[in-house]
């Protein structure tokens, strides 16, 4: 039976790193910016007091993934230890994390989706080695970085991507990771009788997961491994590659760090973070196909994001749900994905779209002309109210067959085309009329006048 465990490492949102004032960037192109004596290691520099904003939405995830929170009420006091490891990326010759053989993690024995989570704890992150150049970058040295360690519960590649969609989706939730930054993960797979446990470090990507895991179950049936190893994912040969026998806990000497304070989490202070937390994917989804009657190919396009949703919801307290539904999932991503933004970097207010949809629905305006307003909603939205008059749904007989006329004389060809048997001409001659009118024809009435006038 094959087995597989994940480690995910995923960057804490937060604005500064973890022991110090500098600033958690990883978009930053240029190297050694964002750097300071105690993130880089230098003789004689003391950490600071560890991110309280890290330890926070550390706490957000561990609930979110129905994990117990260690706290002093359970006797529990999380202790910094420094894992020792001579490699480039690491100045002090240590890192600072909630883990090891003594350590105690933020939170532990959760489930997700039926996966086992063992334990999440707090870590920062190294900092960024070129072993061609041998230059190092301290940028995101001194990052927080969280560990979600499953136990090994997964049975395929395919149930592991799955599983770290829904975990992206869920975190994505609460904004505790930095989604710019992505996620890694160390892979461990094996199979059961046959063979022995194979790390894979640092795969940074769900499809290179997911080839790194059939590559090396492929391996484990043919070879059959008979020690535990260390191998890197190879993404330009699509191959493992062997690194070094599997380090123990022993390797990395373990101590606990005298320069940190312990950790002491109450219960009051969990309690309060999760008064704070939003309804996760899956209730939101069932909220939106039972109470909103919501299909559910539509209610996970909703919920693939959290302000999309809730934005949603706040429409549909003033307009049905089923006329809301394509305004929100087709013309408003539509506009977005133009703009090459998502809803939290705009300003568009609910009740600016509430009053663009009441006007389309009590046909004060076209849908059409709609369209073109929702266009100008990006970057801020605005209130439709003044323009309604200068936009309003033109339903005169009169002036309907005027823009026809007009239309007819215009563009003769098409005229032709459409006696002829050609449909499509129909359809470029409504297109022209609803053009000249300003979007402002009412589409029924202009076709049954343009029919009449053929």
């Amino acid at each position: 039976m094959e087995k597989i465990g994940l480690e995910i490492h995923g960057y804490i949102n937060n604005r500064e790193k973890l022991f110090c004032k500098c600033k958690n960037n990883h978009e930053e192109k240029r190297s050694n910016i964002n750097i300071c004596p105690i993130c880089t290691g230098m003789p004689g520099s003391k950490p600071m007091l560890p991110n309280s904003e890290s330890i926070k939405k550390t706490i957000q995830i561990a609930l979110m993934l129905n994990s117990k929170v260690n706290t002093i009420e359970n006797k529990k006091a999380l202790i910094w230890q420094r894992k020792h490891y001579n490699w480039p990326d690491l100045p002090k010759g240590y890192q600072n994390t909630l883990s090891g053989t003594y350590a105690v993690p933020v939170a532990e024995h959760g489930k997700f989706l039926g996966i086992r989570v063992r334990e999440l704890h707090l870590e920062e992150d190294p900092a960024s080695w070129n072993p061609e150049t041998g230059c190092i970058d301290y940028n995101r040295s001194g990052a927080p970085l969280i560990e979600i360690v499953t136990e090994p519960d997964f049975t395929s590649a395919e149930q592991v991507a799955d599983w770290l969609k829904q975990l992206i989706l869920i975190l994505s939730y609460i904004k505790a990771l930095d989604k710019k930054a992505g996620i890694k993960a160390d892979v461990n797979v094996n199979i059961s009788g046959l063979s022995e446990r194979t790390e894979i470090k640092n795969v940074n990507s769900i499809s290179e997961i997911v080839n790194a895991i059939n590559y090396e179950m492929e391996r484990h049936a043919e070879e059959k491994p008979k020690a535990q190893e260390t191998r890197r994912w190879n993404s330009q040969k699509s191959k493992t590659e062997l690194m070094r026998e599997k380090e123990s806990h022993a390797d990395y000497r373990f101590i606990s760090d005298p320069d940190l304070p312990v950790i002491k989490i109450s219960q009051k202070i969990v309690s309060k973070i999760e008064k704070t937390l939003p309804e996760t994917p899956q209730k939101k989804l069932d909220n939106l196909i039972k109470k909103h009657k919501i299909d559910k190919k539509n209610a996970e396009i909703l919920t693939k994001n959290l302000e999309l949703v809730e934005f949603f919801e706040e429409v549909s307290e003033k307009i049905s749900s089923q006329f809301a539904l394509s305004w929100v999932n087709i013309e408003l991503l539509r506009i977005l994905n133009y703009n090459k933004a998502s809803l939290d970097q705009v300003d568009i207010k609910s009740e600016h779209f509430i009053e663009l949809l009441k006007a389309v629905k009590d046909k004060k305006i076209t849908e059409l002309k709609a369209k073109q307003i929702l266009n100008k909603f990006i970057p801020k939205s605005y209130s439709i109210k003044s323009e309604l008059k200068s936009n309003e749904r033109i339903t005169d007989k009169k002036e309907l067959i005027e823009f026809c006329k007009k239309t007819i004389k215009n563009n003769q060809k098409a005229v032709s085309d459409f006696k002829s048997g050609k449909q499509e001409s129909f359809n470029f001659l409504m297109g022209e009329i609803m053009k000249i009118s300003n979007r402002r024809a009412d589409y029924k009435l202009a076709s049954e006048c343009l029919k009449e006038l053929l």
